[in-house]
This record gives structure tokens, sequence and C-alpha cells, in this order.
């Protein structure tokens, strides 16, 4: 008597993997990396040891004369952005840079052929990943340095108007930063050489056009880049100010937030069709 093959078993051998079990994988892989874990111990103490050293030498730099929720704020938040997006766009570069160093994108495309499933769950992993403990640094950042500047009336509640927005942008805009890193990644395919697009991008970038004479060119430069959306994203923004200015430079929390996206949705989008139409 003839025998037939199980036709469940041949779905399963054809059976695409599960985004869940593709997620999970790319949780193994990052955690057993402990230059990822360590980066995300750095983005934590950099943020908070900032914070608290701008608050306990306050007195001696000099108390400001009237209470300023923006200045307080900016003390707690700038510590963790202006140095964390740099490791937060090199974490997202490492996500796929380092697979591609030691060869192990093979298997896994060979594993699952989609290769824009594997960029999503990369992106995923990473964005939840550096947002989360990116949300922690500034939470505990604002906790340890309240009772410090509520001894000098300076201390911002999260009552107060755009507070706890300053603190979830913040930590978004981290997200977001290793977004434009995986997008990089997938794009360059060297950790070497996306971190430093990283940097250029986060930092010096900023530095360079303040460098520039002052005209049209110059203003929409600094309205574009993705460092000083994300230093608007981390400060209180003025009520009843512009969406955004091009002449003044004045940039929203809003704004702040749809340039930022804009970096990394381009940078995604980059490294999806790189990664479609390239061999590995």
């Amino acid at each position: 008597m003839a025998m037939t093959a199980n036709p469940h078993r041949a779905d399963a051998r054809t059976r695409r993997p599960a985004f869940s079990n593709i997620l999970r994988s790319e949780w193994i892989k990052l955690l057993s990396l402990p230059s990822f874990v360590l980066a995300l111990a750095a983005i934590f103490l950099i943020g908070v040891g900032g914070s608290l050293f701008l608050g306990v030498t306050l007195e001696s730099s000099g108390v400001p004369s009237v209470p300023s929720i923006e200045r307080t704020m900016a003390d707690v938040t700038v510590p963790t952005v202006v140095l964390g997006q740099i490791i937060a766009g090199i974490l997202g570069v490492m996500v796929i840079g380092t697979e591609y160093a030691s060869g192990a994108i093979h298997p896994t495309f060979v594993a699952i052929p989609d290769r824009l499933r594997v960029l999503r769950a990369k992106a995923t992993v990473a964005f939840v990943a550096v947002s989360a403990t990116a949300a922690v640094t500034v939470a505990t950042s604002w906790a340890v340095t309240t009772p410090i500047y509520g001894r000098f009336g300076l201390d911002a509640p999260l009552s107060a108007p755009g507070v706890l927005v300053a603190l979830v942008s913040s930590a978004m805009y981290l997200g977001l930063c290793a977004l434009f890193g995986v997008g990089v990644g997938a794009l360059v395919r060297s950790t070497t050489v996306g971190s430093i697009i990283v940097f250029l991008a986060t930092l010096l970038l900023p530095v360079m056009t303040s460098l520039l004479p002052y005209g049209l060119l110059s203003r929409v430069l600094r309205i574009v880049q993705l460092g000083n959306a994300g230093d608007a994203m981390s400060r209180i923004g003025a009520e009843g100010g512009p969406f955004l200015d091009l002449w003044s430079g004045h940039i929203s929390v809003g704004a702040g937030w749809l340039i930022a996206s804009l970096w990394a949705a381009t940078a995604l989008a980059a490294g999806a069709i790189a990664l479609r139409t390239r061999d590995v």
C-alpha cells in the first residue's frame, strides 16, 4: 500500500516563521552581545550622572534668580539626549552591522528569506530596548534631581505644563536615533562606517553648520538637523510659539518629532532598498 506524505508536515516545513519568533530570536542575539548591554548601561549612567552633576553643582555655578521650569528640565534631559543619541544610533548600527561583520547574517537570511521582516524585527527590538532604557534614565534623572532643585524653588513637577511631554519625547528621540542607526547599518553594512555616520548626523553636523555664513542655506540646514530636532524634543516648548520658524530657527516639540521621525524613516527606507536589491 503506497505511503502518502503528511500534508501538515509539508506545511510546517514551508511555513514562514512567525514574526513573534523572529523578534524572540533578535532579542536573544542582542542580549548575548556584552557590548549591547554595556551600551544600554552607558546611556543610563551617563544620563543620570550628568543630570546629578548639574544638580549638585547648581549652587556653585549660580542659582537662577528667576525660577524656570525650562532651565530645570534642560538640566534633567540634556545629558541623556546629547550623549545618549550617539550611543543609541551606534546601538542601532550594531543590531545589523555585527551580523555582517561575523557572517551570521547569511544563516539569518537562509532561515528567513524575507529580508524586510528581518529588518522590521531588528528595528523593533532596537527601538524598544533603547526607548525603554532612555525612559528609565530620564525618569530617574528627574527623580534624583527634584529634591535638589526643590531646595531652591526650581523643581519641575510632573503636573507642570510640558514636563511629562519633555521626558517622554526625550526617551522616544533616542529610540528614533536607534531606528536611524538600524537603517544606516543596513545601508552601509559596516559597524565602523555606520557609527561614523551616526556621529556626524547627531553631533558634528550641528557644530559644522553653526560655522556657516548666516543665510538661507544655513537656516535650512539648522532646521532639518537630527540633533537639533532632539534638542527641541527634550525641552519644554513655549506656549503659543510657531510650529516651525525658518528665520528664527525655532523648532517646536511637535516639529522636532516630525524631523526626527523623517530621519529615521528615510534611513530605514534606504536600508530596506539596499537589503532588497543587493546580494548579502
